[in-house]
């Protein structure tokens, strides 16, 4: 008899409170990823088609999506040919329960893994070190978050909150070190002397996949480290965990999203490495598990599937106020930012019914995204959906139906912003950053005008003929 687990709903609004009030990671944050942003931007503005390449690779993934069945045949038969090993995974427990078949048949009892959104969604690590695997995550902001017990809080920069002097306290904690000494380099280089051992002696290696070529049955892998390149060749066995979204057609529609992803990302022109796996090497076996986990559910939204167009380049989230203000980890989910709070919904819209609200639907997220996905139009579908499917708190509900009985009537309106006026500009401030003013706890309330603009516009505009006056 099988149990139906639920969860407690993510309070966003809770958990950033607490990423807000430590000034000094709120600032380094903030300050990081708008870097980010403003190197993106640099990178826009130096290729004259970079419009057009957004054009061609929303519309290369549309045609795709539009397609799918087709093109994920054709990706299984080819890499059958090219003597890959194809395995297909309607949701996270069979994900996991394959991986773990696959070791048991080699006798594996230790795995390599680069990084891979698709995993930490599947919560595949803690089931493996259920059943006796120990993981070795290799990619330096994993294994940063891997030993601090945490999720990742970016989908590219996975320990982007934390300061040099966290990492110090980590690696210390841990796998030795100085935990005063905070600087980069001795960081990193300890971590490659801790880590590469262990690659090295891994029974097993495991990547992601950015990209998956229907064409050649290619798996496309992008980093900087180099370390999904060691997972996958020093190992006798390398399997790739991929979503069923990541196809593209053809090998000649890869050079779109090479030039928009890690410009898009990190600000630079191209990742280190971009590394096409068509294959096990001599001795050696690959093996693909492609994995539905809710995707063909949501591809048959008509309000939601071209979420499914995400290339997970975290654009999204280095623009987005929200994001960089509240840290990745308030979300409470794998995916954070724009991009999460309208994937997540899509699985458990009660557990993550507050995350559509954590934006300002300034479109800022839209602007940026190199797929064109319209992620503050689907913010504000899930909304309404989370409304009308009674999931917004009570306290809401309530503020809501107040908001709608003022703004419903002018003279209540205007009674309600006069008031709003006469208090800002009379009341003490103890009484005005009281716990009924939410907008006070974390900024200041702007300065109160003196007059209203209809009033001031009774004023100072002649009458027109017919017009009604305030």
């Amino acid at each position: 008899m099988s149990t139906t687990v639920r969860h407690k709903p993510v309070d966003h609004a809770a958990a950033a409170a607490v990423f807000v009030a430590d000034a000094p990671h709120l600032a380094f944050h903030d300050k990081r990823l708008w870097e980010l942003r403003q190197k993106r931007d640099g990178q826009m503005h130096g290729v004259a088609e970079w419009q057009e390449l957004r054009d061609l690779a929303s519309a290369i993934k549309e045609h795709t999506l539009s397609q799918l069945p087709e093109y994920l045949e054709r990706f299984e038969a080819q890499a059958r040919a090219n003597g890959i090993h194809v395995h297909w995974a309607r949701d996270a427990e069979e994900h996991n329960a394959t991986v773990l078949r696959i070791l048991r048949a080699h006798d594996a009892r230790t795995l390599a893994k680069s990084k891979s959104m698709l995993t930490e969604e599947c919560e595949m690590a803690p089931f493996l070190e259920r059943h006796g695997i120990t993981i070795t995550e290799t990619d330096l902001g994993e294994r940063i978050q891997q030993l601090d017990g945490q999720s990742p809080s970016h989908i590219v920069v996975p320990a982007v909150h934390k300061l040099r002097a966290d990492v110090a306290r980590v690696f210390a904690r841990t796998i030795g070190g100085d935990p005063n000494n905070s600087d980069p380099n001795a960081l990193a280089e300890h971590a490659r002397m801790t880590t590469r051992p262990l690659m090295l002696d891994a029974d097993a290696g495991m990547t992601g996949a950015n990209f998956l070529v229907a064409e050649t049955g290619a798996v496309v892998v992008c980093t900087n480290e180099g370390n999904a390149d060691l997972s996958a060749n020093l190992p006798k066995v390398h399997i790739v965990s991929a979503g069923v979204e990541k196809l593209i057609p053809r090998q000649a529609d890869l050079g779109v999203f090479i030039r928009l992803l890690s410009r898009s990302a990190l600000g630079s022109p191209i990742t280190q490495y971009t590394s096409h796996f068509r294959g096990p090497r001599d001795g050696a076996e690959m093996h693909i598990i492609l994995v539905d986990n809710g995707r063909s559910k949501r591809l048959g939204q008509a309000d939601f599937w071209t979420s499914l167009k995400c290339i997970r380049c975290g654009a999204c989230m280095n623009t987005c106020p929200v994001y960089r203000r509240s840290g990745g980890l308030s979300y409470g989910a794998v995916y954070s930012g724009p991009i999460g709070a309208i994937i997540n919904p899509a699985y458990d819209p009660a557990r993550y019914a507050a995350l559509p609200f954590a934006s300002t639907l300034n479109g800022s997220c839209t602007n940026v995204c190199p797929v064109r996905i319209d992620i503050h139009d689907q913010l504000y579908k899930w909304r309404r959906l989370i409304a009308e499917g009674g999931l917004l708190p009570r306290k809401k509900v309530l503020g809501l139906r107040v908001m709608g009985v003022v703004l419903a009537s002018p003279r209540l309106y205007r009674l309600a912003t006069a008031s709003a006026r006469l208090a800002v500009r009379v009341l003490p401030r103890p009484l005005l950053y009281s716990r009924l003013n939410a907008w006070g706890r974390d900024r200041e309330v702007p300065a109160a005008p003196r007059e209203s603009f209809a009033a001031w516009a009774a004023r100072n505009r002649p009458a027109q003929p017919n017009a009604r006056r305030p």
